[in-house]
C-alpha cells in the first residue's frame, strides 16, 4: 500500500471522519480527500501530525505493505513483521527487522508464550525472567 491507502486505513482503523482528521491536522476536509485519493501527498510537517493523530508513525504512513491484507499501519509501538514458514522440525526465522527492533542476537534465548484463541508470542528470557523477579518481589513486600 502507498500513503494514500495508508492515510485511508489508519483513519478508518481510529474512528475518524475525514472532517475530524482535518481539523486535528489542520487542514480542509477536501485536502485529507485528496490524500486519500492520492491525487496529493501531504508535506513532511502534515504527515507528522497526521501520523501523531493516527497514533501511527511518519514511516507506517508512507512505507507500510500490508501485502493485500487490507490492514492499516500498525499503531505506534505495535510492529507487523509479516509472515514466516513453519520448517518440517517446527523451526521459524525471525524476521531481520524484528531481530533489530527488538535486539535480538545469535544464541539469545527465547520464552515461548501461548494463549488459547490467541496464538503464540516470543519473549527474551532475560527480559521474562526480569519481569518475573519484579512480581515476585512485589508479592513479598505485599506480604509482609
Amino acid at each position: 500500500m502507498g500513503i494514500a491507502q495508508n492515510i485511508l486505513a489508519a483513519r478508518q482503523r481510529s474512528g475518524l471522519t475525514q472532517e475530524q482528521l482535518a481539523a486535528s491536522v489542520g487542514v480542509s476536509r477536501q485536502t485529507v480527500a485528496k490524500w486519500e485519493s492520492g491525487e496529493t501527498s501531504p508535506d513532511l510537517e502534515h504527515a507528522a501530525a497526521l501520523a501523531a493523530t493516527l497514533d501511527t508513525t511518519v514511516d507506517g504512513l508512507v512505507s507500510f505493505d500490508d501485502a493485500g491484507l487490507g490492514i492499516a499501519p500498525p499503531p505506534r509501538g505495535k510492529h507487523l513483521f509479516g509472515s514466516v514458514k513453519v520448517g518440517e522440525r517446527g523451526q521459524i526465522v525471525i524476521p531481520k527487522e524484528a531481530r533489530e527492533v527488538f535486539g535480538i542476537r545469535p544464541g539469545d534465548k527465547l520464552v515461548v508464550l501461548g494463549e488459547d484463541g490467541q496464538g503464540i508470542a516470543l519473549c527474551k528470557e532475560s527480559e521474562f525472567m526480569a519481569g518475573v523477579e519484579a512480581v515476585m518481589a512485589a508479592v513479598r513486600r505485599s506480604a509482609l
